[in-house]
């Protein structure tokens, strides 16, 4: 027994967690001209904060935000408001005034500048000294999970832990000819549905990815990472691709499996998805679910 325990392999916790905020938002112009994409509202509620919201629920402890110029509302979003919460008090908004209180309070929020467009693992690199030698999450704030009481990146940690701190990613099946548009994974299924992944391509060309089993916007990676990124050339897109740096996870560092992830997962990235999500998270409201219901049937009366 002593013998086993003395090679059974020791994970550490996820503490920490990294969300690229960099990007232009070219997508949503001109919307994103002056407001960071990340910042466009679900109903009332920031993608971003949803996001945030979500590590916190799966153990996160502090968060760092990789930033571009022009995204400090992002950082004052989860800073006090003194005047607006005074202002609130003053007119006995005191529900209002306790929300914007927890705002500040979700997490230890750090900020990071990408000072070049240089891709995701360029970003998340740009977070190791904020992380140091531990694992991380990443969370990608185009991309919104509702796990339910099971968030997304929660399920990702406990995989990790499972796995002996091999790396793990969080996979979705894509409808066929779709697989250019994401990273894809391959390789064998074990008794838990995990993938012990063996072979993957970023953007692979039209008829020749190996799997139609796509990555989607959460990891939680070892610590093998940060050199991994750091001795990555740039690769599709003259990018860093995060990618490519776990391709080495895979043949020289821990491993790496891909997780099916419970739940429903938005692609707010996307106009469409945007739109998806903003009536998937107003019909879960209970002050606005039947009259929503009613609009969109008045809507769909007068189309047809």
């Amino acid at each position: 027994m002593a013998a086993a325990l003395a090679h059974s392999p020791v994970t550490q916790a996820v503490r920490k967690a990294v969300i690229p905020a960099a990007g232009l938002g070219t997508r949503f112009l001109p919307a994103s001209k002056a407001v960071p994409k990340e910042m466009l509202p679900i109903v009332d509620v920031p993608t971003i904060q949803l996001v945030i919201e979500e590590a916190v629920r799966g153990g996160i402890e502090q968060v760092v935000l990789v930033n571009g110029r022009h995204k400090g509302a992002i950082e004052e979003h989860f800073d006090h408001a003194y005047e607006l919460e005074h202002t609130l008090a003053a007119r006995g908004k005191d529900e209002q005034v306790r929300t914007l209180r927890a705002l500040a309070e979700l997490a230890q929020i750090i900020s990071v500048r990408q000072k070049q467009p240089l891709g995701l693992g360029h970003a998340v690199l740009c977070a190791k000294d904020a992380i140091g030698d531990e694992p991380v999450a990443v969370l990608l704030a185009d991309d919104l999970f509702d796990g339910g009481e099971n968030p997304g990146i929660a399920q990702l940690t406990k995989a990790y832990a499972e796995c002996g701190g091999a790396g793990v990613v969080a996979v979705m099946e894509v409808p066929e000819g779709q697989e250019h548009k994401y990273g894809i994974v391959a390789g064998e299924v074990d008794e838990r549905g995990y993938m012990r992944v063996s072979e993957m391509v970023e953007k692979p060309a039209p008829g020749t990815a190996p799997s139609r089993m796509a990555i989607i916007g959460r990891y939680v990676l070892p610590p093998a990472i940060w050199p991994a990124l750091e001795s990555t050339e740039r690769g599709h897109g003259g990018e860093i691709q995060l990618t490519d740096a776990m391709r080495s996870l895979v043949t020289d560092g821990p491993g790496l499996y891909a997780i099916p992830m419970q739940g429903q997962r938005y692609d707010a990235g996307d106009k469409l998805g945007f739109l998806h999500a903003n009536l998937a998270f107003a019909l879960k409201r209970d002050e606005l679910r039947e009259p929503l219901l009613a609009l969109m049937q008045e809507l769909i009366d007068g189309a047809s």
